[in-house]
């Protein structure tokens, strides 16, 4: 099978697609999408649900999402999973958004269904579980900065963070208005009757190390939702100096080697543990929205190999 698909494959599916068995029709569109690891796990769990098709890699960049959508809908596609930079722009693209995906006004699932695009948002479920799975708690009970406020996962995961009432939540963006703008729609979930500490439990600030420091005593739970560590070489988003060992560290991207922000966490004592629980569960989520059953969760985390 082909590592991955492009925008013209999909224009000519036929003649891309017509010898691949069994045939494909679930996918994920991304830029980059090399590293994805959801075809390995959506076809564990498709293999041992006995049903006959396969999901693969779409490299669609920016400017082919409208365009990639618009072939999706005369092909026999059940549906595709949208990753970086996809998750906003595909908001305006598709014909019907249930809860989740209008609320974070971001989509990371597809499902088709009469040429109909219908768009959901399993990231902020998936974030939930995760952080239960891999630190033993519940989001409710923390005080959580979410850095890259201004993307689509970030988006998911601040409004489950909201609406899990949780204790504190710091929007962090480097174009603080995209951020302010978040907090403003997420404000009236934290006028509840919670005990007002010292500190305001909504707030929004610039990436910057100052802001960083003057908040990060006041946090439990740092949140990368930013694409930062998708190469070795990048930079940790959070200076390793500012990590105390009280801090869960969660970041969101996963690789085969720790990124800069789990080693940092490390270096300073903290618990971290990198995307691939979230990953797994926003894939089982995907998955029962596509085939309305439960995914196999333990064989998709086995074929992750978490």
């Amino acid at each position: 099978m082909t590592e991955r698909y492009t925008l013209a494959d999909l224009e000519n599916w036929p003649e891309a697609a017509h010898d691949v068995d069994p045939p494909i029709r679930l996918g994920v569109f991304g830029d980059p999408v090399a590293h994805s690891l959801s075809p390995q796990m959506q076809n564990a769990a498709l293999k041992h649900c006995k049903i006959d098709m396969q999901y693969a890699r779409f490299h669609i960049r920016a400017n082919e999402l409208r365009s990639g959508l618009r072939f999706l809908r005369e092909l026999d596609f059940i549906g595709i999973n949208l990753t970086v930079p996809h998750k906003i722009a595909a908001f305006d693209q598709i014909d019907e958004a249930n809860e989740t995906a209008t609320r974070a006004g971001a989509v990371n699932t597809i499902r088709l269904g009469e040429k109909k695009l219908i768009g959901s948002n399993t990231d902020g479920e998936g974030f939930l579980r995760a952080i239960r799975t891999e630190f033993s708690v519940d989001v409710r009970d923390l005080r959580v900065m979410v850095i890259g406020a201004g993307g689509g996962t970030g988006h998911a995961i601040a409004w489950q963070c909201a609406l899990e009432n949780c204790e504190r939540l710091v929007l962090v963006n480097r174009t603080v208005e995209k951020a302010m703008a978040l907090a403003d729609r997420l404000r009236s979930l934290f006028s509840g009757p919670r005990v007002l500490g010292p500190v305001a439990r909504l707030e929004a600030v610039p990436w910057d190390e100052a802001a960083l420091r003057a908040q990060l005593q006041d946090v439990d739970l740092i949140v990368n939702a930013t694409s930062l560590g998708m190469s070795p070489s990048d930079a940790t988003p959070v200076p390793t100096r500012l990590l105390a060992p009280h801090h869960m560290v969660f970041d969101a991207v996963y690789g085969p080697s720790k990124t800069a922000l789990i080693r940092a966490a490390e270096e300073a004592g903290a618990r971290g543990a990198n995307g691939s629980s979230m990953l797994l569960h926003q894939g089982a989520l995907s998955f029962s929205i596509w085939f309305n059953r439960d995914a196999p969760i333990d064989l998709m985390r086995a074929a992750l190999a978490l």
